[in-house]
């Protein structure tokens, strides 16, 4: 069976190619093309994930705005959301918090034959909670020294942990929240605390230095994502995780469907006695 085809090759929305001292933006037509070709790709390792029992966790963190969400969502559209499936939670309630700190997303860990996608995850200690002063900086440095122990523990159980963390300058935030204001289809993404966290860019940078000197570790290692060109983003992050599982192509032989049989004596109901969507675009 052949391997994936996306070991070893270098991607050409790199995101480093330059033209003139500016970046030089992949045309919409290749990024389409090639993404296509990485979703196929997407689905073979889902199933090598599935056939395989593999157990997989990949972690999305980075700045707002960055593209976390675009790109988790290109790699879920061709997936089965029942080997695939994204984690986003909310605030925690009264009662998580006064839990062990990992409890909450240790249920929602994979089982044998799925991949977990968390958008945002426990290193929200890390970054919201400690720059907002949701925690306490005894809780703060205690997670800091366990991390690393629980992820390690991950690791040695058989999970892949896969972290990628979403780089986004401050310009193409800016311009990026900016462009929320007059999307009606993304204000919504302009919640109070985003508007706090704006305030606190440098906060949130140190906060994200001592993040990465205390959990970068050798079995868990971030993954950094340039994102000021989403494209690029996407392509770039998909290329990796998919070099990241060695899965093998166990795509099936074409089906060929056979002749339907005779309906027999069915008979349709009336169809004035069923109730049917207004068709109101049909005569645009």
């Amino acid at each position: 069976m052949a391997k994936n085809s996306t070991n070893g090759k270098k991607t050409k929305a790199s995101g480093n190619t330059k033209k003139n001292g500016a970046m030089k933006k992949i045309s919409n037509s290749a990024y389409e093309k090639e993404l296509v070709r990485l979703q196929v790709e997407l689905v073979k390792m889902q199933e090598w994930i599935k056939h395989a029992g593999l157990r997989v966790v990949v972690i999305f963190e980075g700045r707002d705005a960055a593209g976390k969400g675009g790109t988790i969502k290109r790699i879920t559209e061709p997936l089965n959301p029942r080997i695939c499936r994204v984690t986003a939670l909310p605030a925690p309630t009264e009662r998580e918090q006064g839990q062990w700190y990992f409890q909450r997303y240790v249920a929602h860990l994979p089982t044998r034959g799925e991949m977990v996608i968390f958008d945002r995850s426990w290193y929200n200690r890390t970054g919201v909670e400690k720059v907002m002063g949701f925690c306490t900086d005894e809780e703060y440095m205690e997670f800091l020294r366990s991390c690393p122990e629980f992820e390690r523990m991950l690791v040695r159980s058989g999970i892949r942990l896969i972290k990628y963390w979403f780089s986004v300058s401050d310009e193409e935030q800016e311009r990026r929240f900016q462009s929320r204001l007059t999307d009606p289809t993304k204000r919504w993404k302009l919640s109070p605390m985003d508007l706090e966290s704006r305030k606190r860019w440098v906060a949130y940078s140190r906060a994200k230095d001592d993040m990465f000197a205390h959990t970068d570790i050798k079995q868990a290692p971030w993954h950094v994502v340039r994102s000021d060109v989403k494209k690029h983003a996407r392509l770039n992050c998909i290329t990796h995780l998919l070099n990241q599982i060695p899965y093998e192509d166990l795509t099936p032989e074409p089906i060929v469907l056979e002749p339907r049989p005779p309906q027999e004596s069915y008979v349709r109901p009336p169809m004035e006695e069923q109730n049917f969507v207004p068709e109101v675009h049909d005569r645009l």
